[in-house]
């Protein structure tokens, strides 16, 4: 029973390390910096580029940071198991 109390803490513990994680990416001056619980925290524009090339690199920038996050709680819930 005590595995059980034990194993839930180090689950708890795990979700907060991944949820505290921080994720970024950055193409030609777009940058998006995402949470491990796949939130996003801040989005930079580049003033430079037009607004179609903006949306193209933003849509790529958020899917490689997710992917990142994704990764990075794979990676730990993998050194749980």
């Amino acid at each position: 029973m005590f595995d059980k109390f034990k194993q839930l803490a180090q689950m708890k513990s795990l979700q907060d390390e991944i949820k505290n994680s921080r994720v970024e990416h950055e193409k030609q001056g777009v940058k998006v910096v995402m949470r491990g619980d796949f939130l996003v925290e801040a989005i930079t524009l580049n003033p430079e580029l037009s607004k179609e090339e903006q949306e193209r690199i933003l849509k790529e920038c958020l899917n490689e940071a997710n992917h990142k996050a994704q990764s990075i709680a794979a990676q730990k819930l993998s050194s749980l198991m």
